[in-house]
C-alpha cells in the first residue's frame, strides 16, 4: 500500500517496505502541505494500492530522513499509473490555506462572542486540517468560520437548544463537534444538533488547544459515553 501527493514534474509515492503506515503519511502530509497548500489553496493525502511489478521499475529515494523513503515518478507517466493502480484510490486527509480575518469578524460578531484565540491561530496558521482520517479510523472534519455560521443558519431552530455553540466540525454525519463559548476555556463537546440541549453533550477535549493537538498528531477519537457536561 503507497501513499501519493503529487509535487511538481513528480508524483511521489513512499513505498512501504519495512516503514510503517504512519510514517509514510506523515511523508505525505509534509510535502503536501509544503508544496500543495501553497500553490492550490488546498493540499491532499491519498492511498492506494500499485501493482508491484509497475512499481520495481522505479527506484526507491531517501528523501529528508532514514525512513523517508520515496519513488518519484515523472508526472507525464501519471496515466500508466493508473492503469496500474489496484482497488479504489482513498482520500485519507484534506488541508486548506489560512482563513482570512473577514471570516472571524463575521463569526464574532453574529455569535456576540470571540472564538478562541487558539482556533483562530490554527486556522489562520499556513495550512490546517480540513478533514481525514484519524490513526484510530475516525473521521473528522473542521469547520471554517464562514462554513460554521453557515450551518448555525441551516440549523438555526435546533441551535437555539444550545446556547453559546459553535459548530467547529463533525464525524462527517450527524454528530457536531462543536464550542460552548459560555466558559472560558470553551469546552470541545459532541453534541447531535437534534438532541434537546447540553445535557447531552459528551466532553472531547477540555479546550479546543487540545483538540488541535489531538488532531495534528491523528491520534484524537470520538468519546460516545456521557461526560459530565451538565450546563444548561
Amino acid at each position: 500500500m503507497t501513499i501519493a501527493v503529487p509535487v511538481a514534474d513528480f508524483l511521489v509515492l513512499p513505498p512501504r517496505l519495512d516503514s510503517t503506515a504512519e510514517l509514510l503519511a506523515e511523508s505525505a502530509r509534509r510535502r503536501g502541505l509544503a508544496v500543495e497548500v501553497p500553490a492550490e489553496d488546498v493540499g491532499h493525502v491519498t492511498r492506494f494500492d500499485a501493482a508491484r511489478s509497475y512499481l520495481d521499475r522505479y527506484e526507491v529515494h531517501q528523501a529528508g530522513g532514514r525512513d523517508v523513503l520515496e519513488y518519484w515518478i515523472p508526472a507525464e507517466e501519471l496515466t500508466d499509473l493508473n492503469a496500474h493502480i489496484v482497488g479504489a484510490i482513498m482520500q485519507e486527509a484534506e488541508y486548506r490555506s489560512p482563513v482570512n480575518d473577514q471570516e472571524f469578524i463575521n463569526a464574532d460578531e453574529t455569535l456576540g462572542r470571540p472564538l478562541p484565540a487558539a482556533w483562530r491561530t490554527y486556522l489562520q496558521g499556513e495550512s490546517w486540517f480540513r478533514q481525514g482520517w484519524m490513526s484510530r479510523e475516525a473521521y473528522v472534519r473542521l469547520n471554517s468560520p464562514h462554513e460554521m455560521l453557515e450551518l448555525h443558519h441551516a440549523w438555526h431552530q435546533a441551535t437555539e437548544e444550545f446556547p453559546g455553540i459553535a459548530i467547529i466540525g463533525g464525524d462527517g454525519s450527524r454528530e457536531q463537534l462543536v464550542l460552548d463559548l459560555r466558559s472560558d476555556p470553551a469546552p470541545v463537546l459532541l453534541v447531535d444538533i437534534t438532541s434537546s440541549g447540553w445535557k447531552s453533550a459528551n466532553r472531547q477535549a477540555d479546550d479546543v488547544s487540545q483538540l488541535i493537538d489531538r488532531i495534528e498528531a491523528g491520534t484524537f477519537e470520538f468519546h460516545l459515553e456521557d461526560s459530565g457536561h451538565r450546563q444548561g
